[in-house]
């Protein structure tokens, strides 16, 4: 898909800080490429069209664009579920791994936008083709 979707942890309404360690550890098994200087990595999976770029620039977020593929969308899903974060989409959709991680969200979050939701990667495919 060729829209940029963001990872982010809430605590208490407030956006916190990810572990990078743990982000790392999810990804480098699909790393293909690497530019530190722009904080990039290139991720691809065994399947076809399983890519996404990742951007590392900030220590609360990251940003992933050009990602696709069904085992893909397993990778963020396990991200998602392993740094208890949130994944942000344009146009105001918040997808959750868990409906407990809800009472984290800003209140803003909580009643302004659309909140799916989505613990699989099959089930995140589905709620970004819906918002």
């Amino acid at each position: 898909m060729s829209f940029d979707i963001f990872v982010c942890r809430f605590v208490n309404t407030e956006q916190v800080r990810l572990e990078k360690s743990t982000i790392h550890e999810i990804l480098d098994t699909y790393v293909t490429e690497r530019d530190p200087e722009h904080h990039f990595l290139q991720l691809k999976t065994e399947e076809a069209g399983g890519t996404a770029d990742i951007y590392l620039s900030s220590e609360e977020s990251i940003m992933i664009s050009n990602f696709g593929g069904d085992q893909m969308m397993n990778v963020i899903s396990e991200l998602l579920r392993c740094l208890e974060a949130v994944l942000i989409l344009p146009g105001g959709t918040v997808i959750l791994n868990q409906e407990a991680d809800r009472e984290h969200l800003p209140q803003e979050m909580k009643s302004e936008w659309t909140v799916v939701v989505a613990s699989t990667g099959p089930e995140i495919t589905q709620a970004i083709q819906a918002s």
